[in-house]
């Protein structure tokens, strides 16, 4: 029996850092919203508490999040780690550190509590994830806040040295960061992204895959991927299929002013970012009928949404996407919320 597939509307945001900004966003009305980390700037109790008001505020029944790098009191063994140095060789008093950053658990408390589950926010752990939606669909969902080390944050690992549990069948992937070669290039020119997660993807091969982190790699990409390489080191130059892939959007093309832009392109940039945030997000669909529908095991659509802070100039332009993508259900499938953890990851490395 084939099974039915339903449209559904995605929010996909990262990166706020706590943002005043974004709660002057008109937010389209969504199925699903996603956060994929970075709630906060310095992972301050108050960041958090501004954070969760924004994901209150937004038009969706179901809000998924997980965190980043910068919400290090998420992460408990880290934030334990921060606290003991701080006090003992900071010289910081223990009363200004939990009244600036809370106690052990207490912002991890803000999204577990009644008040975050009546608004239809869920943090998820690294793990898979099987949520049923209002709308009836039913999606798998992998989620891992982890990212390659850069210093002294929460959810790092050495690279290489981090397992991603990640099911077949995954409809959607949601990471902090990116796999290496797609949608991860820094200023620097370089591919931050991570390669074990690029392998994993590529056997997996879901509908969406969603992150942020990589603040100037915002966009979004149709990947089609290459039946049977060959190649014994999987990346993306021998697994994805460049010719017949397709950048839906970047920051070049949509609305950074590049040094070749002539004045009636920087203008149609200008309007374009204009008419965009009256709308609140970078719409694209990928539905049967849509110039570039999304087909199952052979495409992913990738998506970068970290707006990295949309109230300063020089990320002005980088809104959350809205896609619409076709998800499965089999009949009789209970459409109250319901969120199951299969199996959960861990810390690894």
């Amino acid at each position: 029996m084939s099974l039915q597939r339903i449209k559904t509307r995605i929010l996909i945001l990262s990166d706020t850092h706590a943002d005043p900004a974004l709660n002057s966003l008109p937010y389209p009305e969504t199925d699903l919203a996603i956060h994929c980390g970075d709630l906060t700037e310095e992972s301050k109790l108050h960041e958090f508490q501004t954070t969760l008001a924004l994901l209150k505020t937004l038009p969706s029944p179901i809000k998924l999040v997980i965190a980043g790098n910068h919400d290090f009191t998420l992460d408990e063994p880290v934030f334990r780690a921060k606290a003991s140095d701080a006090t003992l060789r900071g010289g910081v008093s223990p009363d200004l550190l939990k009244k600036t950053y809370g106690d052990f658990g207490e912002a991890k408390a803000l999204f577990t509590s009644d008040d975050a589950h009546n608004a239809g926010i869920i943090l998820l752990e690294e793990g898979t994830h099987c949520i049923s939606l209002p709308n009836g669909a039913t999606i798998k969902v992998f989620a891992s806040p982890y990212t390659p080390s850069l210093g002294d944050w929460g959810f790092q690992y050495r690279r290489y040295e981090h397992v991603w549990p990640i099911e077949e069948g995954t409809d959607i992937i949601v990471t902090h960061g990116p796999p290496k070669g797609i949608l991860d290039i820094t200023d620097g020119r370089s591919n931050a992204g991570c390669q074990r997660l690029f392998e994993k993807v590529n056997e997996t091969r879901p509908l969406l895959h969603c992150f942020g982190h990589i603040h100037e790699a915002w966009g979004a990409k149709v990947v089609t991927w290459k039946e049977n390489s060959g190649s014994e080191v999987r990346t993306s130059l021998t697994e994805v299929d460049g010719g017949s892939s397709v950048e839906v959007e970047n920051l070049g093309t949509l609305f950074r002013e590049m040094k070749w832009d002539t004045e009636e392109t920087k203008g149609a940039k200008k309007r374009r970012e204009e008419r965009r945030r009256s709308e609140g997000a970078v719409r694209s669909s990928h539905c049967v009928g849509d110039e570039v529908p999304l087909e199952r095991g052979r495409q992913t659509l990738f998506v970068n949404a970290a707006v990295g802070g949309i109230g300063r100039e020089e990320v002005r332009g980088q809104l959350p996407w809205l896609v619409e993508v076709e998800l499965e259900r089999a009949p009789l499938v209970d459409v109250d919320v319901d969120v199951d953890v299969v199996r959960g990851g861990g810390r690894s490395g």
